[in-house]
Order: C-alpha cells, then structure tokens, then sequence
C-alpha cells in the first residue's frame, strides 16, 4: 500500500513491528531491570537505561521505520535516535555492572577484561573508527539501499547500529568498569574530532550529487520534498541534530575531565609522600576501581 503523505497525526499512528528489534529492547530492558536490584546503581542511571529502551523500541517500529521507506531525512533520524541518543542512554544506564551482579557472569567479565584484545577493541582509536565509518557505510554503499528495501536487513541493521552506540559511549563515559582507564580529556579530544568527521559526511551529502536510491525513494511517493531537497534535510539532521543530541555527551565529559584532573593532583600528592615500611605499592585489577563491584571481584 502506498505510505500516506508524512503529518502530524500519521507520525503518531504509523507502526510496524520490528521483530529482533522489539524481542531484544523487551529481554534486555526485563533483564536489566531484574539485575538491577541487587547492585547500588541510582535512579538515574536506571531511569536513562530504561528511557534508552523506549527511544529503542520507538525508533524501530514507530514512524521513522515507516516513513524511513521512503524518506532520507526520516532515516537520518533514526540513526540518531539509535546511535548517539540511544546508545549514550544505554551506556550512563551501567548495564556491565548490571551484569556483572549476576553470578554466572562475573568471572567471564574478569576474564574477558584482562585480555589484551579487550584492551585494543575498546580503545579511542579503535571506538572512534567504528563511530566515524559506520554511517559512512550506512548512507553511501549499497547497505543503506538494502535497509530500504529488506525488512529484515532494517531490522538487523537497527540492532547493529544499538550495538555501535553503546560499545562507542560504554568505553568513552566509562561509568562502567573498563579494561584501561582513559582520561576525560582525550575522550574529549576525540569527541571534537568525530564533530569535524560528521561535519564532512553532512557537507557530502548536503553538496554532492543526490543518491540513486534518495531518487528512487522520492519517485514512490506523490508528495513531500524532492530528492534533491529531502537529501539536503537529512545532511542537516545528521550534522545538526547529531551535534545537537551529543551534547549531554560533552558536558558529561567536562564534568568528568576536572574529576579526572583532581585524581591525578591527589596520586601526585600521595605518590610524593614518604612511604611507611608497611605501605607496598601494589597494581589493583581494573574491575577492582569500580565501588559497586568491589566486594562482588574479590579473590577468594
């Protein structure tokens, strides 16, 4: 059936069910939920975890899926909804602490933490080049024209593209335990370079010649925007609207940056001080730095 011309009221009433989608945002939010009372994580974290699951579930089935058919600009957003917004929610909400409240799960974490591969996929340079290439990929190959015409690659793609935000904002707020803690500042630094990076996918999609698919897309329809104008529209919600909705990201970073600043000027301050004959220094584990799992990684 042709999709209706994109208003108001349709935005609101236009579904479509998502199935690995919807099936993962309900497991994970019940999940989450469960392990959550047996750790000491705020309300805060818990309310953005479970805000992160509700723009999940909405971006996969609400009118972005829908009129993402025929409309660039309405898949633009959804890929902000699930990348930056999504998966920074996701990430603050502390799930590997949620985890990692569960018996069964515990050792595989500490495992898993202390290896160097762990290291390398959770490093800035390897974080970043997921978070840069990934649109790239998705809205200038023959990906994003099987998103259009495959639910099921749309399907699997939105869930793929959950999973790149919440690795990407996992390793950089670093709310959760990590493998190696970074600096704030260099997770800032990085954050003003990935800015310039989108810039240029914007600027590419904003002046370069309109995709094939964008024209196939606009001639299903009888109304709405040209090509030419609904590729314009979604450079500018994934330049703008992108920068916009990372901005908590930055400020959080900030924030974290004078945290990070103040440790260091304390280490100094102790590292400088005479030690006493019975103060060794010793290198703690990293899952051992994280408060609310201390007790839960304790070597028996």
């Amino acid at each position: 059936m042709p999709i209706p011309e994109l208003s108001f009221t349709t935005a609101l009433t236009s579904w479509q069910f998502a199935p690995a989608s919807t099936v993962l945002v309900c497991v994970t939010a019940a999940l989450y939920a469960a392990g959550a009372r047996r750790t000491s994580i705020g309300r805060a974290s818990r309310t953005s975890f479970l805000i992160g699951c509700g723009t999940w579930f909405v971006a996969a089935n609400g009118f972005t899926a829908v009129y993402g058919e025929v409309l660039f600009w309405v898949r633009a957003l959804q890929f902000v909804l699930l990348v930056p917004l999504t998966g920074f929610l996701l990430a603050a909400g502390r799930p590997v602490s949620v985890l990692a409240s569960q018996r069964w799960a515990r050792r595989p974490l500490v495992r898993w933490g202390r290896r160097p591969i762990a290291r390398l996929l959770l490093s800035p340079p390897a974080t970043a080049a997921l978070m840069l290439v990934t649109p790239w990929l998705l809205f200038l190959t023959p990906w994003y024209r099987a998103t259009v015409s495959d639910s099921v690659v749309d399907d699997l793609t939105g869930v793929l593209l959950v999973f790149v935000g919440v690795v990407y904002f996992y390793a950089r707020l670093q709310v959760d335990p990590v493998p190696r803690h970074r600096h704030a500042g260099l997770s800032l630094l990085i954050a003003t370079a990935e800015t310039l990076g989108d810039g240029v996918l914007g600027v590419i999609l904003w002046q370069g010649g309109v995709l094939g698919e964008v024209v196939r897309q606009a001639a299903e329809r009888d109304w709405g925007p040209s090509a030419r104008t609904d590729q314009t529209i979604g450079a500018g919600v994934l330049w703008v609207l992108g920068d916009a909705v990372g901005l908590p990201f930055l400020m959080f970073l900030f924030s974290r940056w004078r945290t990070d600043d103040e440790r260091t000027a304390d280490r100094t301050d102790h590292d400088s001080a005479p030690a006493g004959p019975e103060s060794p220094v010793t290198e703690r584990p990293w899952f051992l730095d994280d408060p609310d799992l201390t007790d839960r990684f304790r070597h028996r």
